[in-house]
């Protein structure tokens, strides 16, 4: 026994050293596992954490040096210390103020940086911002606004502003562990978002200052040409196909897009920028080679894979370089960089080095979906073909090529690679979105050829008319292609069963279906079959993931209670829809119901009257109380209550009680009643812990009657109206 762990590390080297020329492409994710670890942290760091293991590193190299065999370790340290030290810097530096409370309705004044085109109206983001009444230390940086009453169609990127509208801290996740908003925000130095209330004035006609403005008034204009053609959804994904702006697509068509696996078309990547970057080599290598004399002398097949990166760039730039495209680009512009050298670029070192770069200039990128599913689907696409191809080089040999023998490689090639992509990608999906496509693969194999062959070419075509003001001719041909492509999607989002809701998962399942993904990917001999065992074991906790039988939003405003067959019903239909639209979302049912008025739910475990209501679970009593007179019977009758009022007096006899205050200072709550007497408690405070982009409540004293300590005078009970015995 002694020597099995000798053997055992003996056998680790020997793998090691076989896989050695891949371990470099093993530098983004230790760069990643050092960004993944700051933002799991409960607490913000101080800078020179980074620094410090950055120089652990460094002192391990020296070591390397003088003749220990520490090399690669110390190589990982100083990686993983520079994606901890680099999310650490990039917090720092987008600081900038946030609102602290609710704004007006009021005027706002500031300059245009960002026109949306929503199905509604639109949405605009203001900078160098005016807040009447505020100081400018405590004045926001970024303000978004949304138009829904009109006004804005004249609106140009540069113009100066003054509005009404009602403005409001950036809302906190729905619940624990959904979607961060905050956080995004505070990346995008956004601090505080709402509505207007009336129409916008312009009070200084200005123009686009700097190369993003510019690009971000160009892609407006852009999109509206688009849709001036091609009215509705056609023009929308228009727009979104050949500019990145998805705002305009209609919330079914969006749906549709998304239940048979086709909205990753929405989303520029490697296809769009492919098509750009070849129509300008295309174009500038032809253009040259029609003069002789230039073809003859010099290196015309660089100059055009120059441009190609130029036009590549530019169309990224116009796209609004989501993290996708800028995979692609960096891609793209490795292997054209390896033909102005001619030099040969290696596939999945290609996916190494974008990832490096992307993660050292936005490492918050890497808690995201885009870039989640985007490297996901490349890095599996390219192990596979990496695997593919030899086996396909041994088919094809001594074969001629035939034409029918082509389309079979073509069909069997995208019906490949969408599998692929489909799978790499399932489980991210249903971290991030709650929703499996089951009819993906069949959807995909339609719409992504027609895509390629025909929509893409005419948009790209559109582009180059556009300036002669004869884009309508490449735009109805494509109109016709889109139609397709949404009647395919239609189609498919109408089968039986076509697309599953899935319950959130934990966050545990993320880290293993990256590990093992990555384990299955990177690695080339026989033990990369190893990572399937986390990944198998990261879908199965899924189902182990119970989800929360009580849930409470961050303002009080909405509850939400879990069924006995799984379902959800919630306390109001109207107010903060979004919110509940995310707890119905992340509990894997399509719909929620409502909470009964005067009377009991279908499975008996609600009934509700004037004053609240009552939840029962395997023995628990919950009393959910809108109104504070309802305490008085509460406190001798249920074992929690979750108050949406302040509660101002002592309960002696209730296990748990959670009142408004709580709530404002701890945001959304969850609520788990244990089948074996615990009771567990999660909010959005806790589990995001202390913050930057996580603001913390004024300090402001509980209301308090003197004359019961701090919870207020249960006062005389029959001065109160009885609640109906039946609750109890």
């Amino acid at each position: 026994m002694a020597g099995l762990p000798a053997r055992a590390l003996a056998a680790l080297r020997r793998r090691l050293e076989a896989e050695r020329e891949r371990w470099i492409l093993w530098l983004p994710v230790l760069l990643g596992s050092g960004i993944a670890l700051y933002f799991e942290l409960p607490a913000e760091p101080p800078r020179w954490v980074g620094v410090a293991i950055v120089g652990l590193g460094v002192l391990l190299a020296w070591s390397a040096m003088a003749g220990v065999p520490v090399r690669p370790l110390a190589l990982a340290v100083i990686a993983f210390g520079a994606g901890f030290g680099v999310a650490t810097w990039r917090t720092a530096q987008m600081a900038a103020p946030v609102l602290a409370r609710a704004y007006g309705p009021a005027a706002v004044e500031g300059r245009v940086v960002e026109v949306t085109l929503l199905p509604g109206g639109r949405r605009l983001v203001l900078d160098d911002v005016v807040l009447r009444g505020l100081r400018r230390e405590e004045t926001p940086a970024r303000v978004r606004v949304s138009l829904t009453r009109g006004g804005g169609e004249r609106l140009a990127t540069g113009d100066r502003i003054t509005l009404i509208a009602a403005l409001s801290p950036p809302p906190g996740p729905a619940a624990p562990g959904a979607f961060d908003f905050q956080r995004f925000a505070w990346f995008a130095r956004i601090g505080a978002v709402g509505y207007a209330v009336g129409r916008p004035t312009v009070i200084q006609a200005g123009q686009p200052s700097g190369i993003i403005m510019w690009i971000d008034e160009l892609r407006r204009r852009l999109s509206a040409r688009l849709v001036a053609v091609l009215p509705g959804d056609a023009g929308a994904l228009a727009a979104a196909l050949v500019a990145g702006d998805q705002s305009g697509i209609s919330k079914d068509t969006m749906q549709a897009m998304r239940d048979s696996g086709l909205a990753h078309l929405l989303s520029i990547s490697g296809l769009h920028i492919s098509f750009a970057a070849l129509l300008v080599m295309g174009l500038v290598r032809y253009g040259l080679a029609a003069v002789p004399r230039l073809a003859l002398r010099y290196p015309i097949k660089k100059w055009a894979a120059l441009a190609g990166v130029l036009g590549a760039l530019f169309y990224t730039m116009l796209a609004g370089a989501p993290v996708p495209a800028q995979r692609s680009f960096l891609m793209l512009a490795i292997v054209l960089l390896a033909v102005l050298t001619d030099r040969t670029a290696l596939t999945m070192r290609l996916v190494c080095w974008a990832a490096v770069v992307i993660l050292l200039l936005l490492p918050e990128s890497l808690v995201g979906a885009s870039f989640q599913l985007s490297f996901a689907a490349v890095v599996a696409l390219v192990a596979a073909w990496e695997a593919w191809r030899p086996w396909q080089v041994r088919r094809e040999a001594g074969q001629a090529p035939t034409f029918m023998g082509r389309v079979g490689g073509y069909l069997s090639a995208s019906l490949f690679t969408t599998l692929v992509a489909s799978v790499a990608t399932a489980g991210f999906s249903a971290y991030h979105f709650n929703r499996l496509s089951l009819v993906g693969i069949l959807a995909n194999l339609l719409a992504v050829p027609l895509t390629g062959i025909w929509v893409m070419p005419w948009g790209l075509a559109a582009l180059l008319l556009l300036p002669f003001g004869g884009e309508a001719l490449a735009l109805v041909p494509m109109g016709w292609g889109i139609d397709a492509i949404m009647w395919v999607a239609r189609e498919a989002a109408s089968w039986p069963a076509a697309a599953t809701m899935t319950p959130a998962m934990p966050g545990a399942s993320l880290w293993l279906l990256t590990l093992g993904g990555l384990w299955l990917c990177l690695w080339r001999t026989s033990w990369r079959w190893w990572g399937l065992a986390p990944v198998a074991l990261a879908m199965a906790l899924g189902p182990l993931h119970r989800p929360p039988d009580i849930l409470v939003s961050g303002d009080a405003r909405l509850v939400g209670v879990r069924t006995a067959h799984g379902g959800m019903l919630l306390s109001s239909g109207r107010i903060e829809r979004f919110t509940g639209e995310s707890w119905v979302r992340r509990a894997g049912v399509e719909q929620a119901g409502l909470w009964p008025v005067g009377t009991e739910s279908a499975d008996g475990r609600l009934r509700c009257d004037a004053l609240g209501c009552i939840y029962r679970r395997d023995g628990w009593r919950v009393a959910i109380v809108s109104k504070v007179d309802a305490l008085v019977d509460d406190c001798d009758a249920v074992d929690m209550i979750l108050s949406l009022v302040p509660v101002r007096r002592r309960c002696p006899a209730v296990r748990q009680v959670v009142d408004r205050f709580d709530i404002w200072r701890n945001g959304a709550h969850a609520v788990w009643l244990q089948d074996d007497g615990d009771l567990r408690i999660e909010t959005t405070r806790q589990a995001r812990g202390e913050r930057p982009w996580v603001p913390r409540p004024e300090t402001r004293p509980r209301p308090a009657d003197a004359a019961n300590d701090g919870r207020g005078s249960p006062g005389r009970r029959e001065e109160r109206p009885r609640r109906n015995q039946n609750l109890r």
